[in-house]
């Protein structure tokens, strides 16, 4: 049996995350199928650094599968590109010991959220940022990010509906850019709760705009109360950008 390793990109758009759900197209269940068929009806179950939200990208998403099949990283990368839909795409397949593991393996993770921050809407890129046409100013946004990085216990930036228990994490680094793009958030921890990414941008935004001072941002993290952050921003503009491991 050979454990393969595969770095995927895909549009989230019309998907209803990644996870495998009743009567729903998901990532999980588009590359299963594919596989499925690849080892003639026999199920194949993949595993993946983490799960994302409907309407949310990956440019790094890091997925493993076991197969008999004795194929080259690229007879594998050809054999999956051929069949999948054209919104997945395989960047890269590696063979890799049978104890590596794609979600209890991450050393780190990196997500970007992009912002077009322009009176006018992008139409062409509509689905991979989201449109804010209002002043953002973004030095204030840094300050009160940088009151989130180090290891806190992230609760206020968590979906208040997780059955999640432990809300402590660590995030290493957190970046606010202008660029062609617009805006581009990106931040590097060691995992992320549910919707935090999101929450952590909404509540930016509000400082971006005046609506929230940056010391309320160390204020809700202290505070442990989803009710003291901001709101979740749209899905469409977060990409899972990144996963690191140790070997």
């Amino acid at each position: 049996m050979n454990r393969i390793k595969c770095i995927i990109s895909y549009d989230g758009t019309l998907f209803s995350g990644y996870q495998v759900q009743p009567n729903q197209r998901t990532i999980q269940t588009d590359i299963e199928t594919v596989l499925t068929k690849m080892h003639k009806g026999n199920p194949i179950r993949i595993h993946a650094s983490g799960r994302t939200d409907t309407g949310v990208h990956a440019v790094g998403q890091v997925i493993h599968f076991d197969s008999e099949f004795n194929l080259l990283p690229e007879a594998w990368k050809r054999a999956l590109n051929a069949q999948l839909p054209k919104d997945i795409y395989i960047k890269s397949v590696e063979i890799v010991d049978d104890k590596f593991h794609s979600r209890f393996d991450v050393v780190r993770k990196e997500y970007r959220y992009f912002i077009w921050n322009d009176k006018d809407e992008n139409v062409f890129s509509r689905n991979q940022h989201y449109f804010f046409p209002f002043e953002l100013d973004i030095v204030k946004m840094q300050e009160a990010l940088n009151s989130l990085l180090g290891t806190h216990d992230f609760s206020s930036f968590c979906a208040a509906n997780t059955d999640i228990k432990e809300k402590v994490r660590t995030i290493y680094k957190g970046t606010i850019n202008k660029s062609e793009q617009g805006i581009v958030i990106a931040l590097e921890g060691n995992g992320f709760l549910y919707n935090m990414v999101r929450i952590i941008v909404g509540t930016l935004i509000e400082v971006g705009q005046g609506k929230r001072e940056v010391i309320s941002v160390k204020n809700a993290l202290l505070a442990c109360d989803r009710a003291k952050a901001g709101k979740t921003s749209p899905p469409n503009g977060l990409f899972l950008w990144k996963v690191d491991y140790n070997n």
